[in-house]
């Protein structure tokens, strides 16, 4: 009897609840997600009103996922970094010096012992620099793990000491070109994968999503755990699958430009139409390389007991050492794994510039911390999601294309930047304290 006057008391308490906070409820969207989202629609509408009509279109959203690519790779990883209540100032600098080492590998000493055209040249150059961005990377972890340096001085000597390395491999040289399979790692019209092979990936990314979803609520139901409604799991799969689908749709509405698509035209004997050949790009190499970084930083983050021994450090270092978890480790694990995704990224912004130069990744440090600060990754500790991080690596680059439109001068775009860092903090720290 008590608990059926508790049941209806509680069902009583949940329809009197305001709609709106039932729905997030029903759903459980991240509300801070939600806000980036929002924000981030206010900047492209914004945009797109001070360009005349130039920010969203398909050419400018296209260009500005390859553009994000890079830094939200790395934002997955600085994630973890900080939620362990650590930082990393010299993403920026491994970046540079990995990208420096593939430059330099693939462009003057593989082709010497396998020939310029032999198709391993790529795997080695980017196996050798994942290996150093890993190496870098658990040497940071070590020092600060073993030698209880704080990780602000070991990066930011990091920082200097990896820029200055970058700029003795090569003696301030720029190298280039880069090998034909590395160049499509970086986008441009090689480098995306055609209309086809696009709606395929999004065909698949929604059944995904659905198995995902599905799998979700049986787990649920299996450990006793309390079900979305029916309808909350209708109105989050619609939504996910018009997201992805609709992404796709946009990347096919860019078309190759309209002198490489001639060229394709007479090597293939294809008679040139009227209207001119319309050749979709469809999603781009470095985009989809971004997705599955997330997807498995994502995984790992939240299913493995990795992921959940670097929550519990940032939550608590002591409570986390006292209940026998290897901190240092952890530390020293989540460095390493920060140095390969920085090798990734140099990868993506190698390839994308078919060279690699002195000034590569400069600033790229400013932009992953605001990237997963904004995204709601707390400097306190504890708190961040690596879908947050992306969303505002994104965010971080739509300011920056739409500032390039607008012709707004370079140190002017840095004071932007830093003003919403600031801004992205404070949010933060209001947010925290009212969760309190």
């Amino acid at each position: 009897m008590a608990d059926t006057i508790q049941t209806t008391q509680t069902t009583r308490g949940q329809s009197a609840e305001h709609p709106i906070k039932r729905f997030f409820r029903a759903t459980e969207i991240d509300t801070r997600l939600l806000g980036m989202i929002g924000a981030l629609l206010f900047i492209w509408i914004g945009f797109q009103i001070l360009t005349g009509g130039l920010f969203l279109t398909p050419r400018n959203l296209w260009n500005l996922t390859v553009q994000t690519s890079s830094v939200a790779v790395m934002a997955t990883g600085m994630v973890l970094i900080i939620v362990t209540r650590n930082i990393d100032l010299s993403v920026g600098s491994v970046l540079g010096f990995c990208g420096i080492v593939m430059g330099v590998l693939q462009a003057k000493i593989l082709p010497q012992y396998l020939g310029l055209d032999n198709s391993w040249i790529w795997v080695i150059t980017l196996a050798c620099g994942i290996a150093v961005g890993a190496a870098i990377g658990a040497l940071h972890g070590a020092i600060i793990a073993f030698l209880q340096v704080p990780s602000f001085i070991v990066t930011l000597g990091g920082l200097l000491v990896w820029r200055g390395a970058t700029w003795f491999v090569t003696s301030g040289q720029t190298v280039a070109p880069m090998n034909p399979t590395f160049r499509l790692m970086g986008g441009g019209t090689e480098g995306s994968i055609g209309a086809t092979a696009s709606w395929i990936v999004g065909l698949v990314a929604c059944l995904a999503i659905l198995g995902a979803i599905v799998n979700a609520r049986k787990q649920r139901k299996r450990f006793g755990f309390p079900r979305r409604p029916l309808w909350a799991e209708y109105f989050l799969s619609v939504l996910s699958c018009a997201l992805v689908l609709g992404a796709v749709w946009v990347a096919n509405l860019y078309y190759w430009p309209i002198n490489i698509a001639r060229k394709y035209a007479e090597a293939n004997a294809i008679a040139w139409p009227d209207g001119g050949l319309l050749i979709p790009h469809g999603i781009a190499v470095p985009v989809l390389i971004a997705v599955a970084v997330g997807i498995v930083m994502t995984f790992i983050s939240t299913r493995l007991r990795f992921g959940r021994y670097v929550f519990a450090l940032g939550g608590n270092p002591e409570a986390a050492e006292l209940a026998g978890i290897k901190t240092r480790w952890v530390t020293i694990r989540i460095f390493a794994l920060m140095g390969v995704l920085c090798a990734i990224a140099a990868a993506i912004s190698t390839a994308r510039l078919n060279a690699a130069t002195n000034a590569q990744g400069e600033l790229d440090e400013l932009y992953t911390i605001a990237a997963a600060v904004i995204g709601g990754t707390s400097l306190a500790g504890g708190v961040g999601t690596v879908a947050g991080a992306m969303l505002g690596a994104l965010v971080m680059q739509s300011l920056q294309s739409g500032m390039v439109l607008l012709g707004i001068d370079s140190p002017l775009q840095r004071i932007v930047v830093g003003i919403v860092l600031v801004l992205a903090v404070w949010a933060d720290t209001v947010y925290r304290a009212r969760a309190k």
